[in-house]
């Protein structure tokens, strides 16, 4: 867990000690050790706060849950190894025209949004392996050529699909010795790099869902990705974009520069508690690094970047702008 030190400037905080509660105080957020001695463990200023991400056995005071509501901080609720279990939603002023826009969008003009998408993500997918010296990648090129071409949601899903298949057989190229990656693997995932590739994209997915959130669209409503219960088709249409450049480079990172090692994961593929603490703060710093915005031109952190993808995503389905210009870097 972040601690509270000197000037906030943390909009989202993770709290995984076990046995704490999250309190209020004054207009603050007090994380409490209840079932230890250590007392207050850390202290934030409620009016800064967007989203608590709490894992395992964590609980919270019911006054606090009530401040949540009143500011709109998101609780995102994950088992003590990171998988994701819910959140909590506070009450919105949602703006109906914004929703409404959204419920009419025609087949023509979800499909254009799409594409954006998976072109980016192609693209992006392209610029990752650049970056770690892979070349040849003129397939994929290929690829995202093609997805001006696509008619429909179906031929999209499968040049996206043919995308990932050639992405991920390169995918190894990327790592250092001691490392391999053979392919994606899910459900569990069967080795180490597929344990932090599924995590991270969890991590990302709500990144990505507070952000469509913060901007009044629905995020079971998606573009590409089917509509099925529970699944929130527009965050996982949105991620697309982000895959490759924000979270597979957060993943090779880890292992070529050696924060995670072989001897830190169970034998079930997962992380022991150490070395998700470890991840955890290495996530939030990769969030609050920098980058120049390829639409914008100007820096901002990666968390604030994924802010400005809702808010074009926003204005594209509102009509504002004639299309939605995905995050896509070229180098």
């Amino acid at each position: 867990m972040k601690d509270s030190q000197g000037t906030f400037e943390d909009s989202v905080v993770y709290v995984t000690t076990q046995g704490t509660q999250v309190r209020t105080d004054g207009g603050q957020i007090v994380v409490y050790d209840v079932e230890g001695d250590d007392g207050e463990l850390a202290r934030f200023p409620v009016k800064k706060l967007e989203t608590i991400n709490v894992f395992g056995g964590v609980n919270f005071s019911t006054p606090f849950v009530a401040e949540a509501n009143e500011h709109g901080i998101v609780l995102n609720y994950f088992t003590h190894n990171g998988k994701y279990r819910g959140s909590f939603v506070p009450e919105r002023n949602t703006i109906a025209e914004v929703r409404r826009a959204q419920y009419a969008l025609d087949d023509e003009t979800e499909l254009g949004i799409a594409k954006a998408m998976i072109a980016a993500k192609i693209r992006n997918a392209r610029t990752l392996l650049s970056r770690k010296g892979v070349t040849g990648t003129d397939v994929l090129a290929d690829l995202g050529e093609r997805v001006s071409t696509a008619t429909n949601a179906d031929d999209l899903r499968g040049i996206e699909g043919e995308a990932a298949g050639q992405y991920f057989a390169r995918l190894d190229e990327t790592l250092v010795d001691g490392w391999t990656f053979e392919k994606r693997t899910k459900r569990p995932p069967e080795d180490h790099i597929n344990s932090l590739l599924s995590l991270t994209y969890v991590m990302m997915k709500n990144e990505v869902l507070s952000a469509l959130r913060a901007y009044n669209l629905d995020p079971f409503l998606g573009v590409l990705h089917a509509d099925r219960h529970g699944r929130p088709s527009l965050a996982l249409d949105l991620q697309e974009e982000f895959r490759p450049l924000f979270c597979d480079s957060f993943v090779t990172r880890l292992v070529n520069r050696g924060a995670i090692t072989h001897s830190e994961f169970r034998d079930d593929n997962r992380l022991t508690d150490d070395a998700f603490q470890t991840y955890l703060g290495k996530f939030d710093d990769y969030m609050d690094e920098t980058l120049t915005h390829p639409h914008f031109g100007y820096e901002v952190t990666r968390r604030k970047a994924i802010r400005q993808q809702a808010i074009l995503l926003r204005k594209a389905i509102t009509g504002e702008m004639d299309d939605y210009h995905a995050l896509e870097v070229v180098r």
